[in-house]
């Protein structure tokens, strides 16, 4: 009997050097770094120029996209971006298309007055989302496609370098455009989150040079694949004319994707995935939409804001990231997502420790890094999770749609967290303590899942 000796700890860890994860560092950063605009900028932006909390929570509607983009994720699987496409690929076509708009975005944003044209910067931060959320569908597709098939291992590290890049993206991204504000603020101007907006649609540009570096493998199995489905559907049409190829591309590009989950797992079991990725990240998203008009409420400047939360946050998060995928190798991404549920669950108890102190630096920056600690074991847990369940007949559209219905609820019912504390009379404390316990059902949900299922 052949006697199979674990990895070492180094060994394990000797994954992160493999090439592939710098491209997948790169393709988290250009997923990561829109967040900054219609998240934490934005959010500021208003609260700055004299605009409620509620009003800042539902602008928050627009991170709703990111809950619908599987609907076109079929259309961003087989469509291909004219010139180019043949230029730099389809999925490189599709992201450098998303990320001009991005821009061209921010460039309209410099010249708006939220307080007096709320209706329009809520427009273009819409067109932001539905762009980013348009990326996501070819930055994560791009990254799964980085690595082979039956490389479990290799995937779980990939999660974790995709979460790295993400966080780097978000973080650093956030320093930048804290910092940038404050500065020109304190030099006289008044107009210096527009002025902000202009510097960020640089980081655009680098984001798109980093992209020519990441390797674009051929297509042609996927492609295959996808037309030997269309192939059956128009055979069981019994007629081939126009009408029916159309029908068979359609239903393929729909219909494929939903009915291959399916299939793999089994009706109840995937209703219960699907039940657990909608429920697990709610508690984050309440305490994210909020977090930051919490800061400034309680009394922090946006340079504390930037320096403990985005700029000792990010190193704390790329940290405990690669240590986040390390554990999920050796332990099992189940294991992983029950334990990073409960610590993401425990540490927002400190942000209710926070509130009913009040200021204090030394708490503040305990909760943001301990909270950044819970949230990448979490996440990292979370995308090795659903990377591991696609069918890369489908990758796109599959991983789109996992992460569409996870977003979904963070994005729906939390935005509704700025109603939440004015209903609590402002009281973050209990709000706090609200969003602890929000993880609960998926975990239990998790539990009567976790034997049954089929993970590559």
């Amino acid at each position: 009997m052949e006697i199979i000796k674990k990895q070492t700890l180094s060994e394990t860890f000797s994954v992160y050097f493999d090439r592939r994860m710098i491209r997948i560092l790169l393709l988290g950063i250009i997923s990561g770094f829109p967040w900054v605009l219609i998240g934490s900028s934005l959010s500021l932006w208003l609260k700055e120029d004299g605009l409620s909390r509620s009003t800042i929570g539902w602008a928050g509607l627009i991170f709703g996209v990111y809950a619908i983009n599987y609907l076109w994720a079929p259309i961003i699987d087989r469509i291909r971006i004219p010139w180019l496409t043949n230029k730099i690929g389809h999925r490189r076509g599709w992201i450098v298309t998303m990320q001009f708009i991005i821009l061209i975005s921010l460039v309209c944003w410099s010249v708006v007055d939220p307080t007096a044209n709320l209706a329009l910067v809520i427009t273009i931060g819409l067109i932001i989302a539905i762009a980013s959320a348009t990326q996501d569908i070819t930055v994560d597709a791009l990254r799964i496609e980085q690595i082979g098939e039956n490389e479990g291992t290799s995937m779980q590290a990939g999660a974790a370098m995709a979460v790295v890049g993400w966080w780097t993206g978000y973080k650093l991204g956030g320093v930048i455009a804290l910092n940038a504000a404050e500065y020109f603020q304190n030099a006289g101007f008044e107009n210096y989150w527009q002025i902000t907006f202009l510097i960020l649609g640089i980081v655009i540009i680098a984001c798109n040079i980093g992209l020519m570096f990441v390797h674009e493998p051929q297509p042609t199995e996927r492609q295959e694949a996808q037309r030997r489905t269309d192939q059956m559907i128009e055979e069981k049409l019994g007629v081939s004319n126009i009408a029916t190829k159309s029908a068979a591309w359609i239903s393929g590009a729909i219909a494929g994707p939903i009915i291959s989950f399916f299939r793999k797992n089994g009706f109840k079991i995937a209703l219960g995935i699907l039940g657990f990725v909608f429920l697990f990240k709610i508690g984050e998203a309440f305490l994210g939409r909020m977090s930051i008009v919490f800061y400034k409420e309680i009394g922090f400047s946006k340079g504390d804001i930037a320096l403990y939360s985005k700029g000792i946050g990010w190193i704390t998060t790329v940290v405990f990231t690669l240590l986040g995928g390390l554990f999920a190798i050796r332990s099992g991404v189940i294991k992983a997502m029950f334990i990073s549920g409960i610590l993401m669950a425990a540490t927002n108890l400190l942000f209710a420790v926070l509130a009913w102190s009040g200021k204090s630096e030394w708490l503040f920056a305990a909760a943001v890094l301990l909270d950044d600690i819970a949230a990448a074991f979490a996440t990292v847990a979370f995308v090795a999770f659903i990377s591991l369940l696609v069918d890369r007949t489908y990758t796109a559209t599959q991983y789109a749609l996992l992460a569409s219905i996870g977003t979904l609820g963070r994005t729906t019912l939390a935005a509704s967290s700025g109603e939440l504390v004015d209903w609590l009379n402002g009281d973050w404390g209990i709000f706090f303590v609200i969003t602890t316990v929000m993880v609960i059902p998926s975990l239990i949900l998790l539990w009567f899942i976790r034997n049954k299922l089929k993970l590559q």
